[in-house]
């Protein structure tokens, strides 16, 4: 664990992997240290929050130094149904790739569930991890300049749905009408931290 300041009200915590990070968030949700108003989870790295009034860096520095950081292992709060028409442009690809026909990648991609990690890249994006390795596919050597909103992909160990139009690498295999982001909502991602998430298939 390296504890990095950053200014007066933010402490940068580098771990060594995602499952590290998750099982410290969950640590910190659980029992937060006082002062705390927000916490950002990444790959290798979580980022905390404080309010100054109510707590400093070297204070939160010390509390969080203390945890131990074991496994991940409990149990999200909340569960998401996401329905999905197979048809995307690679899912064919990602069968190739896999070694599973494209029934076979549907079945493994709705036949496990999926963890929301943490989100980046564009508001409502969410990295899920699962537990298929054979789901595990590269990125596309020649990213696409428009992924149309609802694309549900996969790019490495991780899944996700691209909450609007945007560029992207992801393999595409399929896509769901459900709205990833939303401001009028609350919260307005759908996919949040924590979460468990279950990919359906629609007709």
């Amino acid at each position: 664990m390296r504890l990095l300041p950053c200014a007066d009200s933010g402490l940068l915590v580098e771990l060594d992997d995602l499952d590290a990070v998750l099982a410290l968030y969950d640590d910190l949700e659980e029992d937060p240290p006082e002062g705390i108003v927000d916490m950002v989870p990444a790959a290798k790295s979580l980022l905390l929050t404080i309010d100054p009034e109510e707590g400093d860096v070297e204070q939160l520095s010390r509390a969080v130094s203390r945890r131990s950081v074991g496994r991940h292992v409990r149990a999200a709060t909340g569960e998401v149904e996401i329905p999905v028409v197979y048809d995307g442009d690679d899912l064919a690809v990602v069968a190739r790739l896999t070694g599973l026909d494209e029934r076979g990648v549907i079945e493994a991609h709705t036949g496990q569930e999926w963890t929301v990690a943490f989100c980046g890249f564009a508001p409502g994006f969410g990295y899920l991890v699962g537990g298929d390795d054979r789901l595990r596919v590269p990125r596309r050597d020649d990213p696409r300049t428009r992924v149309p909103a609802g694309s549900v992909a996969l790019g490495g160990e991780f899944a996700s749905v691209y909450p609007r139009s945007s560029p992207g690498g992801w393999q595409l295999i399929g896509r769901t009408s459900l709205e990833m982001w939303d401001i009028e909502r609350d919260p307005p991602a759908l996919l949040v931290p924590g979460h468990r998430v279950r990919f359906v298939e629609a007709s």
